[in-house]
């Protein structure tokens, strides 16, 4: 999956944090794309011959469909020439678009075909129109505006400067100090965090240093797992061991062999 530069239109730029997109254009091809907890929920227009599958749970996907918080390892499967593109969204921005519980989308896709007060079809029919990346992107843009423009989710500030405070200290920071720095009760948070984001604000801080992690395993390789351990905030080597394997099913050691054969 390749991160694109693109400049979004003003109104996207509070609710879309970047755009992805990959493509396979082998016929024989079999692709399976791991998705690990990133903190992000995302819209997705794929194309395919056979459709994708959300694995373990061989869920068909649709053609345009919202993704929510992912927690347990999850996988995207696919046989043949694919396309597609993700809008990343912020991770508030499942609950302002759709204004529907987020914790319903963890680990799960909805299908934004579903939706009565938005002729989707209408978009799908002009995105399939075009092979012309920018065309379509311009196209998901406009479908993520009449999401905005349809729903009026007011604006939480206390789940935005928690989002904002855990994401600088790279998720390594306690709820304590959080809620000091909000000025706001553990109670209080939470209730917010779980309607706006869907998860905990301790679990999201533990995703956000996950994350972290990946980023440091995959770009300095050279680095020992103690080292990465403590640079992610971790309290030592195993601990680190024991959240990596939770999100990915896998240990640290065989993450980086099965990325070095690729």
């Amino acid at each position: 999956m390749q991160r694109i530069d693109y400049i979004l239109r003003p109104e996207l730029q509070p609710y879309v944090n970047c755009i992805m997109t990959s493509a396979c254009r082998d016929i024989d091809s079999h692709t399976n794309i791991p998705l690990y907890a990133d903190g992000y929920p995302g819209i997705m227009f794929q194309k395919t011959n056979h459709g994708f599958y959300l694995l373990p749970r061989k869920k068909k996907l649709s053609e345009l469909f919202l993704y929510g918080q992912t927690i347990e390892p999850v996988s995207l499967d696919v046989h043949g020439p694919y396309q597609f593109i993700v809008f990343q969204l912020y991770p508030f921005a499942s609950k302002y678009l759709l204004d529907i519980d987020p914790k319903e989308l963890n680990d799960d896709c909805y299908d934004l075909f579903n939706l009565d007060n938005i002729d989707v079809a209408l978009y799908n029919k002009r995105l399939n129109e075009t092979l012309d990346l920018d065309k379509q992107i311009e196209i998901i843009s406009e479908l993520v505006l009449n999401l905005i423009e349809v729903h009026t989710t007011k604006k939480n500030d206390i789940v935005q400067n928690a989002l904002k405070i855990i994401l600088n200290y790279k998720g390594h920071i306690k709820i304590n100090k959080l809620l000091s720095l909000l000025n706001t009760t553990e109670r209080t948070l939470e209730r917010h965090f779980n309607s706006h984001v869907g998860l905990t604000p301790k679990q999201f801080a533990k995703i956000i240093q996950f994350q972290y992690s990946l980023t440091e395993l995959t770009n300095k390789k050279m680095k020992t797992l103690t080292d990465i351990s403590f640079d992610s905030g971790f309290s030592d080597q195993s601990h680190f061991i024991r959240v990596f394997k939770k999100y990915t099913n896998q240990t640290p050691s065989y993450y980086l062999k099965a990325i070095n054969q690729n």
